[in-house]
C-alpha cells in the first residue's frame, strides 16, 4: 500500500509543506496588496502617511535605466547557475562569488535609475548626511554641540538623517571626505561595496552556528535579496553591513572557527561599539549577539567583546557626546515630524507588508518552516540537543522577534523597507530551510520582486 510505505509518506510530507510554503507567500502577497490600497485610501483622505505610494516611500515611475540590462543578467544567471554552483565551488570560491554577485546585484539595481539618481545623488539631498560635512571642519566642537541641533525650532539644526543618528554616521562621510573621497558618488560607493559585503558575513555565520552545507543553500538567496534596492546606495545599507560582521565575528569566536577567538570577539565589540554610534534603533543587535552566544551554548568570547563594545562609546564620550541625551532628543524631534502624524494603527501591519517585499515572498516560506518547528527546536536548545536545522531556524526567528520590537517601539513609522536591513538581513538564511529542488523557482520569486520595484517605481528617500 503505497499510502503506508515511508517513501509514500514523506511524499505526501513534502507536499504539504510546498502547499503551505506558498500559503505563505500568498498572504504575503495578500498583506502587501492589503497595505496599498488602504494606504492609498489614508493617504487620499487625510495625507497623514507622508508617502506617495504606501506602505513604500516611494511614487509611481515606470521607467528604464543602464542597470535594467545587467540587472535581469544577474538574476538569470543566479536563478539559472546558483543553485549548483554553491553547491560545488570550494569554500572560498562560494564566498568570493557570492560577495561579487551581491556587488554586481545592487549596483545593477541602483543603476535603473542611472548614474546620478540612483547612486551619485542619492546622499546629496537636504535630509542626507552629506549636506552637514561642512559643519564638522572641526569635529570635538561639532561633537561637542552636536546635541544642541537636533531638535526642530533652533537655528541651524540638522538635516533630519543627521538628527536621527548618532554622529558616527555622518563622521563616516567627514572621514571620507577628509581623505579625498567627498562627495555623492564616493559616498553611494561606499556604501554599496560595504553593504554588499553583509553577503559573506552572514554566510560565515551560518556555517558557524548552523553548517556549511545550509550556508550553502542560502548563498543564492542572499544574493538576489529583494533589499539590495534600499542597499544601493542608502547610508542603511552600510550600517547593516558592520552590525552584520559584528554578529558574524562574534559567532566565529563563540564557536571557535578562526585561529585567533580572543581576538574576533574583541574586532566585534569594536563593530557592536560602532553600530550603536551609527543607529539608535540598532542597539536591537545586542539580541542577535547574544543569541550567537546562546545558540553554541558558550560566554567564552564576552569578555574581550564587552572590553571592544566599550571603547567606542568611551572616545565618543570623552569627545563630548553624549549618546543617552541625544536619544531622548532625537524621541522628540521624530514627534515633531511626519511621525508624530503618521497613524500608528496603520504603520504597525503595513511596516510588516515593506518588510515582506525587502525580503521576499521565499524568505516567507522559509520562517514558516522555521516556525513550524519552534518548539521543537526550543525544547533541543534546552537539551543540547539541536541540529544545524533547528539552530539555523532560531537564529532567523531571533532576528523577526528583534524585528517584532522595532515595529511595537512606533519609533519606525514607514521607511522600513530601508531602515531595517540590518534585522531583514537576518531572516533571509531561512530559505536555506526549503527543499531544495524548489529552489530555482522561490529565486525567480525573489528576483522578481525587486526587478518590478525598481523598475515602476522612484525609491527615492
Amino acid at each position: 500500500m503505497t499510502g503506508n510505505h515511508p517513501a509514500g509518506r514523506r511524499t505526501t510530507i513534502d507536499g504539504i509543506g510546498r502547499r503551505r510554503d506558498l500559503i505563505a507567500a500568498a498572504a504575503g502577497v495578500l498583506l502587501i496588496t492589503v497595505a496599498v490600497f488602504v494606504g492609498r485610501w489614508i493617504e487620499d483622505t487625510d495625507g497623514t502617511l507622508f508617502v506617495h505610494w504606501p506602505p513604500l516611500l516611494a511614487s509611481w515611475d515606470p521607467h528604464l535605466g543602464p542597470g535594467t540590462p545587467a540587472a535581469l543578467a544577474v538574476a538569470a544567471a543566479v536563478v539559472a547557475y546558483g543553485p549548483p554552483l554553491a553547491d560545488r565551488l570550494p569554500w572560498h570560491g562560494v564566498l568570493t562569488t557570492a560577495w561579487a554577485a551581491s556587488l554586481a546585484w545592487i549596483l545593477s539595481l541602483a543603476l535603473i535609475d542611472g548614474w546620478d539618481r540612483g547612486i551619485a545623488e542619492r546622499l546629496t539631498t537636504k535630509h542626507e548626511y552629506l549636506r552637514a560635512i561642512a559643519r564638522f571642519d572641526d569635529i570635538g566642537a561639532a561633537l561637542r554641540g552636536f546635541n544642541d541641533h537636533i531638535l526642530i525650532g533652533p537655528p541651524g539644526n540638522w538635516p533630519t538623517h543627521v538628527a536621527g543618528h548618532p554622529p558616527g554616521a555622518t563622521l563616516t562621510f567627514v572621514v571620507l571626505d577628509r581623505i579625498g573621497l567627498g562627495g555623492g558618488a564616493w559616498a553611494g560607493v561606499w556604501c554599496i561595496v560595504l553593504g554588499s559585503s553583509m553577503t559573506i558575513a552572514v554566510l560565515a555565520t551560518v556555517r558557524a552556528l548552523a553548517d556549511e552545507r545550509l550556508a550553502r543553500r542560502a548563498a543564492p538567496f542572499l544574493i538576489l535579496a529583494p533589499m539590495a534596492v534600499w542597499t544601493g546606495a542608502s547610508a542603511d545599507g552600510y550600517f547593516a553591513a558592520v552590525a552584520a560582521w559584528s554578529i558574524a565575528l562574534l559567532a566565529l569566536a563563540a564557536t571557535r572557527s578562526t585561529r585567533l577567538p580572543a581576538t574576533a570577539a574583541l574586532a566585534s565589540g569594536l563593530l557592536y561599539g560602532l553600530t550603536c554610534y551609527l543607529s539608535y534603533g540598532l542597539t536591537l543587535i545586542a539580541v542577535l549577539l547574544l543569541a550567537v552566544l546562546v545558540l553554541p551554548r558558550t560566554a567564552r568570547p564576552l569578555p574581550p567583546f564587552l572590553l571592544g563594545a566599550l571603547l567606542v562609546p568611551l572616545a565618543f564620550t570623552v569627545a563630548g557626546y553624549n549618546w543617552w541625551e541625544a536619544y531622548h532628543l532625537l524621541v522628540t524631534r521624530y514627534y515633531q515630524g511626519a511621525g508624530g502624524i503618521r497613524p500608528y494603527s496603520y504603520w504597525i501591519w503595513a511596516n510588516l507588508a515593506c518588510t515582506t517585499i525587502a525580503s521576499g515572498l521565499a524568505t516567507l516560506a522559509g520562517l514558516r518552516r522555521a516556525t513550524a518547528g519552534t518548539p521543537t527546536s526550543l525544547h533541543a536548545l534546552r537539551t543540547h540537543t539541536t541540529t544545524p536545522r533547528q539552530r539555523l531556524a532560531l537564529l532567523t526567528l531571533t532576528a523577526l522577534l528583534v524585528l517584532l520590537v522595532a515595529d511595537v517601539s512606533g519609533m519606525s513609522k514607514a521607511e522600513t523597507e530601508r531602515i531595517w536591513q540590518p534585522f531583514i538581513l537576518w531572516l533571509l538564511p531561512a530559505t536555506a530551510l526549503l527543499p531544495p529542488h524548489t529552489r530555482r523557482s522561490w529565486l525567480t520569486a525573489q528576483a522578481s520582486l525587486p526587478l518590478l520595484v525598481n523598475h515602476l517605481l522612484w525609491t527615492g528617500w
